[in-house]
């Protein structure tokens, strides 16, 4: 174990869960993998982070995953996307789930995705809609042409061709510009259906709070600085945020501190009270207290689950 705050799985890592046979790559920092359910999956029940971009296309099958705290469905013909520093996690799947489980995934390291020549602040401009809802329905012209994209990947990666890597790197910089008109057609299509309705400032409110909550929860857990932030007083964004989400604004914020102190106990060797002071709470007593109110056991049990 390490004395990192959250698991992070590395390109090499991600790799070795799959049998050598389903996965191809050029280099160590992309590959293509045909995925179908492996027992190796089961370290993604916990939450944790792949340093690196990956993107998945459902061939079959159906699976929740847990991305930031909101839960997505990824279903057949859907395209998902996981970016760096997401904490992702996919609950235990029952026996009819693992079965019919087929993805292709494309992981790729942020080295490599740097290097391609894309314009990504061009792309990524309104691209906080993606960041909400990374999974994304494919219509049938673009499934069949996501899966041309898919093939030939696969083709040039198992070929002996010269200057294959270039090859994928050219390629891949064309499918995040089919990805992003994917993305712009989705966010035109709901920004005309918005247009229609009045604006729902409880929404926007929440989306804020969020944001500022990933910021700060592990130095801050009170109402009063939130709403500070904010502009609002304490009764009035609570009110707005329970109105958005069904959930209360601290309810949130202790799920995020909940979050970060899952990771510790389960993925760092720190002392807990080192843990303790990295989520700024007064002493060990309230850590202990906060932590079994919310799970029902304790830190110390936990950890040696």
């Amino acid at each position: 174990m390490t004395g990192n705050i959250t698991h992070t799985i590395s390109m090499a890592q991600f790799r070795q869960l799959f049998p050598v046979s389903d996965c191809i790559n050029v280099g160590d920092d992309f590959c293509v993998i045909d995925m179908r359910y492996d027992k190796n999956l089961n370290i993604l029940k916990h939450p944790c982070r792949f340093d690196g971009y990956l993107v998945f296309f459902c061939v079959s099958g159906r699976v929740r995953m847990t991305v930031n705290l909101t839960d997505f469905d990824v279903v057949e013909d859907s395209l998902f996307i996981n970016f760096p520093g997401d904490i992702i996690t996919v609950p235990e799947l029952d026996d009819s789930q693992k079965e019919s489980l087929h993805f292709i995934v494309m992981a790729m390291t942020r080295e490599y995705m740097s290097g391609m020549k894309v314009n990504m602040p061009q792309l990524m401009s309104r691209g906080i809609a993606l960041l909400r809802n990374p999974c994304l329905v494919l219509t049938g012209e673009e499934k069949a042409i996501a899966k041309k994209y898919l093939e030939l990947a696969s083709d040039i990666l198992r070929s002996n061709l010269l200057y294959k890597r270039e090859c994928i790197t050219s390629l891949l910089s064309s499918l995040f510009y089919l990805d992003g008109g994917v993305i712009e057609s989705r966010m035109n299509d709901a920004k005309a259906k918005a247009e229609l309705a009045v604006a729902d400032r409880s929404k926007v409110v929440f989306d804020r709070f969020i944001s500022v909550v990933s910021e700060y929860h592990t130095q801050e857990r009170g109402m009063a600085f939130y709403a500070d932030k904010l502009c609002l007083t304490p009764k009035y964004l609570s009110k707005l945020v329970k109105a958005a989400s069904g959930r209360s604004a601290p309810d949130w914020i202790d799920a995020y501190v909940m979050l970060e102190a899952k990771n510790m106990l389960k993925y760092s060797d720190m002392p807990i009270k080192e843990i303790v002071s990295r989520l700024n709470f007064p002493n060990p007593s309230t850590f202990h207290k906060f932590f079994k109110a919310n799970t029902g056991i304790t830190p110390l049990q936990y950890r040696k689950k």
